[in-house]
């Protein structure tokens, strides 16, 4: 019982310094990077080391926290997301939210797979790598999913698919280097040093 509750202390207080991190990022010059129209963020970052030494539960949440902040964006922070609230707000809370919450989840499940057959410093990797990915390509599959008929895409003009294509694949090279050379390391480093095992969700 003693050894159970220590777990979930240690799990709590990993969840909540995660937590801190990315409202930091989120709230911060240091969270996303402005280049022109594109805008790169870190916040998968701490969601995958999350979903790492933590588990596949706690990726979602720390998901569902970075898409809540990317929603609130959209209330003025965002003109593009503030555009798409006026559209219909309950799609673009669905687009906010449900990507980064797969993202979180889906990444931990393959880290465990991978755990579970010695490949802890692989499965770091990958993990991070796919949280990075995933994000782009639910969120980007959402968006035109739910808003390519909508005047802020079409206003690309006659190719919007290629310049959404374009956009996204400078965001996601940059997003997917950093998300796993960061995440992948530091997961790595804590899961050996600690040490710390995944919790199982």
């Amino acid at each position: 019982m003693n050894s159970k509750r220590r777990l979930d202390v240690g799990k709590m207080v990993r969840l909540a310094v995660l937590v801190a991190i990315l409202l930091l990022l989120a709230y911060t010059p240091l969270g996303y990077l402005k280049i022109g129209a594109v805008s790169i963020t870190f916040l998968t970052i701490p969601v995958a080391v999350a979903s790492i030494i933590v588990g596949p539960g706690a990726g979602a949440f720390l998901g569902g926290v970075f898409g809540l902040t990317s929603f609130l964006q959209c209330f003025g922070a965002d003109p593009f997301g503030a555009a798409l609230l006026a559209i219909n707000p309950i799609l673009t809370f669905i687009m906010c939210m449900l990507p980064r919450i797969l993202a979180g989840w889906l990444p931990g499940l393959i880290f465990r797979a991978l755990n579970r057959n010695h490949l802890a410093t692989i499965g770091a990797l990958i993990s991070s790598l796919c949280v990075s990915l995933f994000n782009t390509i639910f969120f980007v599959g959402a968006l035109i999913l739910f808003f390519f008929n909508t005047e802020p895409l079409q206003a690309l003009g006659d190719n919007v698919l290629a310049i959404v294509t374009l956009l996204v694949t400078a965001n996601a090279l940059i997003e997917a280097i950093a998300c796993t050379i960061v995440a992948g390391g530091v997961s790595r480093a804590l899961l050996h040093f600690v040490p710390l095992k995944p919790v199982k969700q």
